[in-house]
């Protein structure tokens, strides 16, 4: 997000914690929001002047409440307000808001009764096989693929073998893409459970599974340069013949082989 955008979701994240603070019910709120973000998406016309920046924000908030009024919730409108009434410098920022408010709603779901930990692993879990699964994978990314079939196949895939919070997030996740790949929407619910729980996430791409004693190194030093928890996720990958590729959001440290092989061939090439 742009300067002003990244204002405007500051102003809105604060309200949301209020709401939270003040006893919205969480699981409500969130769900009363992805209806929101839906109605947005499907709407060019509502999505650009809810975030026309000529207009005068106490004009666009009540043409915010002037749509889901009598809709949601009063808390749900009230934050839709907000959202409406902040600068924003792209209409996909302001979408992209709604979204992440309601996935932070069911995470904090989570979060309240115990269970944010479970579904932060579970979420990591489902995303791997996915993307080790060429063919669920095409049938979860396809736009072809009708989204209801796609949801009832996730609650299916996950029937007994996860928190309803995980499921429910993994649907939104596929029935939802918005122009986006599933493995970006996965990282993306992952990293705000993350923030949610006060912690950084490195993923750690190496060629056998770690042991216990080397993941706790390994955690040591990130939480040592990063000054605050870490929680490694390991994903096995013999393509990288050795070494480790540690990511942090969208900072990366690869040090692996295969790299360093392709570094080498780079500099043998010319390239």
């Amino acid at each position: 997000m742009r300067g002003s955008s990244r204002a405007a979701a500051s102003a809105v994240q604060q309200a949301f914690s209020a709401a939270l603070d003040q006893g919205a019910d969480r699981s409500a709120l969130g769900e009363e929001l992805f209806a929101a973000s839906a109605v947005i998406d499907a709407s060019p016309s509502l999505r650009r002047a809810l975030a026309d920046p000529s207009r005068e924000g106490q004009a666009k908030t009540a043409l915010a409440q002037r749509i889901f009024g009598g809709r949601v919730s009063p808390t749900t409108a009230q934050l839709l307000g907000a959202v409406a009434g902040e600068r924003w410098a792209e209409e996909g920022d302001l979408a992209d808001t709604v979204e992440s408010l309601a996935v932070q709603s069911i995470l904090a779901k989570a979060e309240g009764e115990g269970r944010i930990d479970a579904v932060e692993d579970e979420l990591f879990r489902f995303e791997r096989i996915v993307a080790g699964d060429a063919g669920l994978r095409d049938t979860l990314s396809s736009r072809n693929t009708d989204a209801q079939g796609k949801s009832d196949l996730v609650a299916v895939l996950l029937a007994g073998k996860a928190q309803p919070e995980t499921v429910r997030l993994a649907q939104q996740a596929v029935r939802t893409p918005r122009a986006r790949r599933l493995d970006r929407i996965m990282e993306r619910y992952l990293a705000l459970a993350a923030t949610r729980r006060d912690e950084l996430t490195a993923q750690v791409t190496v060629a056998a599974p770690l042991t216990e004693q080397q993941s706790a190194r390994l955690r040591s030093a990130l939480e040592k340069h990063y000054g605050k928890p870490v929680k490694l996720q390991s994903v096995t990958d013999s393509t990288v013949i050795g070494g480790i590729r540690v990511q942090i959001g969208d900072e990366v440290v690869d040090g692996t082989v295969l790299r360093r092989l392709d570094e080498a061939r780079r500099h043998l090439s010319g390239g």
